[in-house]
């Protein structure tokens, strides 16, 4: 982060500051009370279950000297503080990523979709930094809160900066998309990822679109043509699309997928003249998918494809968020992260295309899918019992519905329904032996990770 005074975060927010010395230094924007050092500007964030106003005296104890409240009865009674008062200190914080962004000249990305768009950014921040300084956001950083914390990576020689883009309802890209005014946006695809919020797909096809609300002519979308909502006549417009696909019109053109388990994957992409040969160390179709994203992203900034396929080559050793595990001759597929229809599915791929005895799969509750989620959860129940797994373990209320779905598919003997995972703990570790390759799945609030840290124990 480059350094800014307080007089110029005052100005940028609206707000009043009611201590401390204007020309005062920050070299850095902190939310979180235990790591705000003396270098640090304190934003005392609210949200519906905490108040950070709480924690300004912890602050201020570990060296913490500059702050943004909207409480002034909770600044601590110390000597030699900044204060800056605000009305809304989450806007506060808005309003200074916005005014910190537009101070740069850089190249800005933004990544959204319903499935991939983690890895297809961290895809994309590896191709992009053979070439340019580039930062990207961290993690799972891609809300109204996140995105804004991640714009103070930019520095004066960055040269491009990747942003993803998360919503679970409309306005949010929108939202996003304006703190950063990206002239390239990628969408990975359009699945069932929180209908619950919308109508139908096509709702979830409009908020996506929101990325595109501030492109001029001269920049670029990146879309998944195979998928059924990203059609050139749904998402055309003012600026220039970029289709990446398995069609003969489209940009970027991907053939020869070849998947090899958990040695990885290989497939060709065609764009032009040019084609390339990519050899992916992390397995899953879905991940070629992603690396043609990326690679058509950055061959909007004159990034030539054959420097990603070099790029994405690499071994990778803390992008994307599945990790294949060894534990007593198991392997353990950790895709704990979060889960919908379509990432499920790729899931359940994986776990064909790794050798091993058998294959098992334990899977959790996904939400926020609305009026049809017994369906969904029936659809994957049977995807996975479908030649893909050898054992069942659905976890979770809503898992009954994967259960049942499988029944058709799998002998109700290799099935099992547990309401928690305090209950399914005991089968679990009894069921597994060396050899087995184990998937284990579900939604964020599920905290399935804690059954692959028991298998791991």
């Amino acid at each position: 982060m480059e350094k800014l005074r307080l007089r110029q975060v005052a100005e940028a927010t609206g707000g009043v500051l009611t201590a401390g010395d204007p020309e005062t230094e920050i070299g850095e924007i902190s939310k979180d009370s235990r790591q705000a050092g003396e270098a640090a500007l304190f934003f005392a964030l609210k949200g519906e279950r905490y108040d950070a106003h709480m924690f300004l005296e912890d602050a201020a104890a570990s060296g913490c000297r500059n702050f943004v409240i909207s409480r002034p009865e909770t600044v601590p009674n110390r000597a030699g503080l900044g204060v800056i008062r605000v009305e809304d200190t989450c806007e506060a914080l808005q309003a200074l990523a916005r005014a910190y962004i537009r101070m740069f000249d850089v190249r800005k990305i933004g990544v959204t979709g319903s499935t991939g768009k983690t890895t297809t950014k961290d895809m994309l921040f590896r191709i992009c930094r053979e070439k340019f300084k580039t930062v990207k956001s961290e993690g799972n950083l891609n809300n109204h809160i996140g995105l804004p914390l991640s714009a103070f990576s930019i520095e004066r020689d960055t040269e491009v900066a990747i942003f993803e883009m998360g919503m679970d309802k409309a306005g949010e890209i929108n939202f996003l998309a304006e703190i950063v005014r990206p002239q390239i946006g990628v969408i990975t695809n359009v699945g069932v990822s929180h209908i619950e919020n919308f109508a139908n797909r096509e709702g979830i096809l409009k908020a996506k679109m929101e990325i595109t609300n501030y492109f001029s002519a001269e920049d670029a979308l990146v879309v998944y043509s195979d998928n059924d909502m990203l059609s050139e006549g749904k998402t055309g417009g003012k600026y220039r699309l970029v289709r990446v696909g398995s069609g003969g019109r489209d940009d970027f053109v991907i053939s020869g997928i070849e998947e090899r388990g958990d040695k990885g994957s290989s497939f060709f992409l065609e764009h032009g003249a040019d084609m390339e040969k990519f050899s992916l160390p992390m397995p899953g179709r879905h991940n070629v998918f992603n690396a043609a994203f990326a690679a058509a992203a950055a061959s909007c900034l004159g990034v030539p494809i054959s420097v990603a396929a070099k790029a994405l080559s690499k071994p990778v050793l803390s992008d994307g968020r599945l990790r294949i595990k060894g534990k007593d001759g198991m392997k353990i597929i950790d895709d704990t992260y979060n889960a919908s229809p379509d990432s499920m599915i790729a899931a359940l791929d994986i776990l064909a295309s790794v050798h091993g005895v058998r294959r098992i799969a334990i899977l959790g509750d996904m939400l926020e899918l609305g009026a049809g989620s017994p369906g969904y959860h029936r659809q994957i129940g049977a995807y996975a019992a479908d030649k893909r797994t050898d054992i069942l373990i659905a976890v979770g209320d809503r898992a009954g519905d994967i259960a049942k779905g499988a029944k058709g598919n799998m002998p109700g003997a290799r099935i099992f329904h547990y309401a928690s995972k305090k209950a399914a703990m005991p089968r679990i570790t009894e069921l597994l032996t060396p050899g087995d390759v184990v998937l284990v799945k579900g939604s964020r609030a599920m905290a399935m990770e804690e059954i692959v840290k028991r298998i791991l124990e």
